[in-house]
């Protein structure tokens, strides 16, 4: 049974981060001869309705089309149906084949479309595509509880897990986590419980598509139209020329200015005029509040209730019952303890700014919109260095060739060849096929760069097609990315933040290229939440190696290596707005736990009072630092798959920041740590426990001193 299947239908969505955000698949291996066929209603015009032809069955982009979608999920939820019927109905004694792995094989055409259509609702969204996505949400839900809540289905899952000792240590944890997962769901409910659950499940599954719909409409709707060029003093030329282009594209004249996912905004770095940055700040920081405010309060209702229905004191006791966190008390823990240090560190940076604003003249206190303009003036003044200095050695192409392909062969010698005969959904988008160090072909990845209307805000990694041995199919993934797109004929200049987000997100990539695994539902990304995020964090500081550094940062018209001395600066200004950037995350973090930790029966009026009083709790309420996300525009939590999970990337930064530091002191850039790595913990996905993987790698549990050097809390 596909993981994608399951996870969409009960409201998560397919974005890793948004990172999120979530995603990972299934396979299937030679099936019987009833789910290889399609149903009668498929076509030769709708190629979802059969395996691709093209290598690595990458997905044949240049003939889906919209009008495909609705035809292939009748097909999809038929042969479904009849295959989940068919196990349920079979004759035989429960037994690990013909019904663990006979529902890993099954859904192949549902599974195809989801893939297919979650791209098109996060990559290419519009009004069809919306609407199409509003209708079947529903169907996928009802599709999931009638899987999950069918007692003779569950019945034979708890035959074979009670019979589990018999089976190989990876065939243990596959039944474990459908036993698991079909409990999670309320498969040991009453009739009657099962009926308020899929009640609930319905009005959460319509709930989170309409916040994230609300967000798609956000992102075209809540724009910043200047028409005095004058406004914009301290933007680039062909920055000024980008947002012109943006204005004619949408057919206004001025120049228009678009909102990034995140409550800060990169462009309030640049800009002189106070009053448009404050404009700005406020669109983006009172986003979708009218639409999704009384939608984060029902969510947050309604998972509580759930959450009561199925044993669990709060949503996040439900949601971290089967991660590593184990409970609430573990995530508020790790976090609390952070947030007096991040907040004393943010008030020295503030003081800061304060006195850089008073060294201008200015009579004002700091607000919000100042914090990132003035931040880089004391950067530059602290360490020489600012933006705009920065961005000419960093150029799209070379920070990709030279820079992350030129980590990535040095570390697991795996090179990139381009495949332009392969299609893409979208004209930016370039493919590449992946090879080991003996020339072996690994699968394809995909890298969508540029933000435009109808695409998610922020940056995540999905698998089109995910790895096994089951059936034998190799990985292909994409990356997906939101960089401002410049005007015509200019180069793409990246924030050296631009530049740790790809590295980021490949991490995602290689998790999922490097798969090993012959389960599809244990594959590739298909971990915890709280471990998914460690090998994208782990790859972040790979952009900052010296030898990876010198080797793509370099002046887009000279190619000119970036200066010794500018280096050195980059490179101690690493943990520079740290405190600032910490205080924001956790704001985000400990939102997210006290949404989810509302007991049932709780009445909240007003979101954004609900967020001032959380903050304050945690001692977060410091009035120039706002939340990474406002409740509101909160994709991961409300219309994604981090409900009571977005702790997961501290969590992860733990092992991340431990991991790199290891590796630093075993020689850093180089294959033998790669190959470690790669066999110990990216390769294994979900099939052994987690910790055991990083202890196999690392040789210990994880400490937090590395996380605290890292982001400059400590000496």
């Amino acid at each position: 049974m596909r993981k994608t299947i399951i996870a969409t239908a009960i409201g998560a969505t397919l974005v890793l981060s948004a990172c999120g955000e979530s995603k990972a698949p299934v396979a299937e291996t030679k099936a019987p001869a009833a789910q290889t066929q399609a149903p009668a209603a498929a076509t030769a015009e709708n190629v979802l309705l059969s395996k691709s032809p093209l290598d690595y069955e990458a997905p044949q982009y240049d003939k889906i089309k919209i009008s495909d979608f609705v035809p292939a999920f009748e097909a999809g939820l038929k042969q479904h149906n009849e295959q989940i019927q068919s196990i349920i109905n079979n004759s035989e004694a429960a037994s690990f084949d013909n019904t663990v792995v006979a529902m890993e094989q099954s859904g192949q055409i549902l599974d195809r479309t989801l893939r297919a259509f979650f791209q098109y609702s996060g990559l290419l969204s519009n009004d069809e595509v919306q609407k199409i996505e509003g209708d079947i949400m529903p169907r996928l839900t009802e599709h999931s509880d009638n899987i999950y809540m069918d007692p003779k289905l569950f019945a034979r899952v708890k035959a074979v897990y009670d019979a589990k000792d018999s089976l190989g240590e990876v065939e243990q944890r596959l039944v474990t986590k459908y036993y698991e997962d079909f409990v999670r769901a309320g498969a040991q409910l009453s009739d009657a419980d099962k009926a308020k659950l899929r009640e609930l499940n319905g009005e959460l599954s319509k709930l989170s598509t309409d916040f994230g719909q609300n967000i798609l409409k956000s992102f075209k709707d809540d724009t910043i139209l200047v028409t005095d060029k004058a406004e914009l003093a301290g933007l680039s030329d062909d920055e000024i020329a980008a947002l012109a282009d943006a204005a004619k594209a949408a057919g206004k004249e001025g120049y228009l200015i678009t909102l990034v996912n995140t409550t800060r905004q990169p462009i309030l770095m640049s800009l002189e005029n106070r009053e448009l940055r404050k404009k700005i700040w406020e669109t983006s920081a009172n986003r979708a509040k009218d639409t999704n405010g009384p939608i984060v309060i029902k969510e947050a209702e309604l998972r509580a209730d759930k959450a009561k229905l199925l044993g669990y004191a709060t949503w996040a006791d439900y949601k971290l019952a089967d991660q590593m966190a184990g409970n609430p008390e573990a995530v508020f823990g790790i976090l609390d303890d952070l947030a007096p240090k991040a907040v004393a560190k943010a008030k020295v940076e503030a003081a800061d700014i304060q006195a850089e604003i008073k060294a201008e003249g200015g009579d004002f206190e700091l607000q919000p919109w100042d914090w990132n303009f003035y931040a880089e003036k004391v950067r530059k003044a602290k360490y020489d260095l600012d933006e705009s200095q920065i961005k000419p050695y960093f150029e799209f192409n070379t920070v990709l060739n030279d820079g992350l392909f030129f980590a990535m062969n040095k570390l697991y010698g795996i090179s990139f060849k381009p495949r332009p005969d392969l299609p893409v959904w979208e004209e930016n988008v370039k493919a590449w096929e992946v090879h080991d160090k003996d020339g072996s072909t690994i699968g394809l990845f995909y890298l969508d760069p540029y933000a435009r209307t109808g695409k998610n805000g922020g940056a995540w990694m999905d698998e089109i097609v995910t790895q096994n041995f089951l059936k034998d199919q190799k990985p292909v993934v994409y990356n997906a990315l939101n960089i401002p797109k410049p005007a015509a004929g200019q180069p793409t200049l990246l924030t050296f933040d631009e530049v740790v987000t790809m590295f980021h997100e490949f991490g995602h990539g290689i998790h999922g290229l490097f798969s090993q695994v012959k389960y599809p539902s244990l594959a590739g990304t298909s971990t915890a939440r709280d471990f998914v995020e460690f090998p994208s964090q782990a790859n972040e500081d790979w952009a900052l190696d010296p030898a990876v550094l010198a080797n793509y940062a370099k002046h887009y018209k000279t190619g000119e290596a970036i200066p010794a001395e500018l280096l050195k600066k980059i490179q101690a200004a690493a943990s520079f707005n740290q405190g600032y950037n910490t205080v924001e995350y956790l704001g985000a973090a400990l939102l997210d736990m006290e949404w989810h930790s509302i007991k049932p029966g709780t009445e909240i009026k007003d979101a954004q009072a609900f967020e001032a009083k959380a903050l304050a709790k945690h001692g977060l309420d410091y009035a120039p630092i706002m939340p990474r996300y406002r409740s509101t525009y909160f994709s991961h939590a409300f219309s994604g798959g981090y409900n009571a999970g977005y702790y997961a990337y501290l969590w992860t930064e733990v092992f991340a920041a431990d991991s790199f530091a290891h590796m630093m002191e075993m020689g850093g850039l180089k294959g033998e740590n790669g190959d470690k790595y790669r066999k110990a913990v990216l390769s294994q996905g979900n099939s052994h426990d987690l910790m055991q993987d990083y202890i196999n790698f690392r040789g210990q549990k994880p400490t937090v001193d590395a996380l605290l050097k890292r982001r400059g809390l400590v000496n």
